[in-house]
């Protein structure tokens, strides 16, 4: 089951306390960077988020005839931004915890 099919799912569900969304992981997102490494099938993609931390993903084949580099920066995107729902979520935690959360805008 892929992500929209997921939200579809918990929308319909009803279920609206506070919680992450595609759009604010995305909304999070203020700059992303590829790099292929010469004379390898390895791409890198570093998303800067809005606060200026960095997570990096990353993609690679094992046979050079496979290498497409708009897949290798999808798939590496895709990975950098997975890591964004866990340090989204931890946040979202604390300032649960904290009571200090604020529906965003």
């Amino acid at each position: 089951m892929g992500e929209d099919a997921i939200e579809k799912e918990i929308q319909e569900k009803g279920l609206n306390a506070p919680r992450l969304t595609p759009f604010l992981i995305d909304a999070a997102i203020a700059k992303k960077q590829f790099h292929v490494f010469e004379e390898s099938c390895l791409t890198v993609c570093c998303l800067t988020l809005k606060n200026g931390f960095t997570v990096t993903g990353e993609s690679a084949c094992a046979s050079p005839e496979n290498f497409n580099a708009e897949i290798g920066e999808k798939t590496a995107f895709e990975n950098a931004r997975n890591k964004i729902w866990m340090l989204e979520g931890y946040l979202l935690k604390q300032r649960l915890s904290e009571g200090n959360y604020t529906m965003p805008a």
